[in-house]
């Protein structure tokens, strides 16, 4: 599958880049190459692998559920032994950037 040089143009516009004239050539060509490559992988025979997206919680091992700010963890030992962390009800309070003020 090829991609013209307006199909670029098309989705940079939706993407709002701003690509400049004289590389938009070379992107549609790089983009034609991927999707050829793309094309070809397509055609290699999968058949016999598993599918790696399917499994089965029986099989993953789950890591244990725990809270890193209210709790015995590590974290949230690090956290209540920390003079410079503010918390409340188990969140980390982060300081309003002066950027941020309101007018």
């Amino acid at each position: 599958m090829a991609i013209s040089t307006e199909d670029v143009v098309k989705i940079a516009t939706l993407a709002r880049l701003n690509l400049p004239e004289n590389n938009i050539p070379e992107i549609a060509n790089q983009l034609s190459s991927i999707l050829g490559h793309m094309e070809v992988l397509q055609q290699v025979d999968t058949s016999g692998v598993d599918a790696t997206t399917a499994v089965s919680l029986e099989r993953m091992p789950l890591r244990e559920d725990v809270s890193f700010v209210s709790g015995e963890g590590k974290m949230a030992q690090t956290v209540a032994a920390d003079p410079a962390v503010t918390t409340r009800e188990g969140f980390i309070l982060v300081p309003r950037l002066s950027t941020h003020e309101a007018s």
